[in-house]
């Protein structure tokens, strides 16, 4: 809608000429749009993104956790959104471990209110995941499906979800719990039973690897985004940089995270650095360098993409659309910018020549100074 034709655009016209003639005072305008800005701001952001005293970004916690000694057996569905990270998670090794049979997806879009609502879209591109509806419950939001739990439900209903449909409940709304049942607990049904993406002998090291990648990279670039206060932003983007710094220099001489060996490590990376370009270096201001300008990283970056099957879990049209017009306090006016240079498709396609680095990762200090 074009603001001329905005109904409350005209009706401040109409109260503005009312009060102080054809226009209002510009230092005056300045300062009523500045301060009734700044109030509303912090109050969206409380809701949206919940701080600790200094102003950083603290992540709420899954409240639906996976219980490994007593996994389900019942027929599972998946509910995920293209444009989140911790869903691309679960989409990525669903593919990998060939489950895309097995287990359906249903594929939400986010609504204007910040919910996830499945609708289809016009045209969608047909070598992509896109949206569609509810398959397994027929809702029209996610918030529904997962009042559907017995007694209710009055949390956050967030995506990724995977939902008992025999009995209508929330197995496990907990990313990385998802990622490690699907990687190692349904090898019974799974298409490609041999793939392990946590080889015991590795799962220390993948474990030192998160707790490095999670707080500084994954939930980093949210931090900054989602900071409110300068001391709190300064503080996660230089964590942020110093981080992808090691990482660069720790991909310079190792294929992946963890040597010649893709694990969950490795996808728990990959879905943030695919964002990082398009999305988080303009709008949650990760402005000090583009993920580009790191060559080793970008190079990295391509190999994962050109993973069979992995690419096709990378809808970028969606993953803008859904940060650049759904996050009204970051971007009030909804505009979508023309996607960066270097993530289109062509680009990401283009040779990455990793497979010639040393078989073997180099020991590195897993520590961020």
């Amino acid at each position: 809608m074009s603001l001329n034709n905005n109904p409350n655009t005209n009706l401040i016209k109409t109260i503005t000429k009312l009060l102080w003639g054809s226009s209002l005072p510009p230092q005056l305008l300045i300062s009523t749009v500045r301060s009734t800005w700044s109030a509303t701001w912090q109050l969206m952001m409380s809701q949206l993104a919940p701080s600790d005293p200094t102003g950083s970004y603290t992540r709420p916690t899954s409240q639906f956790r996976l219980n490994f000694k007593s996994p389900p057996k019942k027929q599972l569905h998946l509910y995920v959104g293209l444009p989140c990270p911790w869903a691309h998670r679960t989409l990525i090794v669903l593919a990998l471990k060939g489950l895309e049979d097995s287990i359906p997806v249903s594929i939400a879009s986010p609504g204007v209110d910040g919910s996830w609502e499945f609708r289809v879209l016009p045209d969608p591109d047909k070598e992509k995941l896109a949206p569609c509806l509810d398959k397994a419950n027929r809702c029209k939001t996610l918030r529904e499906v997962y009042n559907l739990t017995r007694g209710g439900y009055s949390g956050r209903s967030t995506v990724p979800m995977l939902w008992d449909v025999e009995n209508k409940e929330v197995v496990c709304n907990e990313s990385y719990d998802i990622i490690e049942f699907f990687n190692s607990g349904l090898n019974r049904i799974a298409g490609n039973p041999e793939l392990d993406l946590s080889p015991p002998a590795l799962k220390d090291e993948i474990k030192k690897w998160n707790d490095i990648i999670y707080p500084n990279v994954n939930n980093g670039v949210y931090r900054c985004g989602f900071a409110q206060s300068q001391e709190a932003y300064d503080k996660a983007a230089e964590g942020l940089f110093k981080t992808l710094e090691m990482l660069e220099d720790h991909l310079g001489e190792s294929r992946y995270l963890c040597g010649e060996v893709l694990t969950l490590a490795d996808v728990c990376l990959f879905t943030t650095l695919i964002r990082f370009d398009v999305v988080y270096n303009v709008l949650f201001k990760c402005t000090k360098k583009k993920l580009i300008e790191f060559p080793n990283l970008h190079g990295y970056l391509r190999d994962i993409y050109q993973t069979p099957k992995v690419a096709e879990t990378c809808n970028m049209g969606q993953i803008m659309e859904g940060y650049y017009k759904i996050l009204f306090p970051l971007n009030p006016g909804g505009i979508n910018p023309i996607m960066p240079s270097g993530c289109e498709d062509e680009v990401l396609s283009n040779p990455h020549n990793r497979d010639s680095l040393p078989l073997e990762a180099k020991v590195v200090q897993h520590s961020v100074s």
